[in-house]
Parts: structure tokens; C-alpha cells; sequence
């Protein structure tokens, strides 16, 4: 048994919802961050990416491409 990751788990051609012995629940508290530094809180680009990313399109293409493996969390 091994604890892999999502990002490496799908390229080795494994189903993280079907092969895994446990996968974290939605609820997990660690998720990935877009962190700046003190100061930047109000830069306009950072601003542009946060919006992009938390887009319904990028949050559309995270559900169809990973099927559940990976959650957006936002």
C-alpha cells in the first residue's frame, strides 16, 4: 500500500475514486491556496487571477476532467 496523490495517481492510469483503499472527504480541511505577499492583498492582476480561477468555467472543467478525484474548493 502507498499514499499517492491525485496529481500523480490519474497519470499512472489509476481512478482515485475507484482504486483507492481511502480518499480524503470533500470536507478535508487542506486545500490548495493562492497566497500573496503581505501588501499585494489588493493588486488588481492577483485580483484577475483569483476570478479566473474561481470561475464557473474552471470549476466546470475541474469536474469533468477528474471526475470527482479532485474537488474544487471554492
Amino acid at each position: 500500500m502507498a499514499c499517492v496523490n491525485t496529481n500523480y495517481a490519474i497519470p499512472a492510469g489509476l481512478n482515485p475514486q475507484k482504486d483507492a483503499v481511502l480518499v480524503e472527504s470533500k470536507d478535508f480541511p487542506y486545500a490548495c491556496v493562492l497566497a500573496v505577499r503581505q501588501g499585494d492583498e489588493n493588486n488588481e492582476t492577483y485580483k484577475k487571477i483569483l476570478a479566473i480561477y474561481q470561475s464557473a468555467p474552471i470549476k466546470k472543467f475541474i469536474e469533468d476532467k477528474y471526475k470527482g478525484s479532485i474537488l474544487p474548493a471554492f
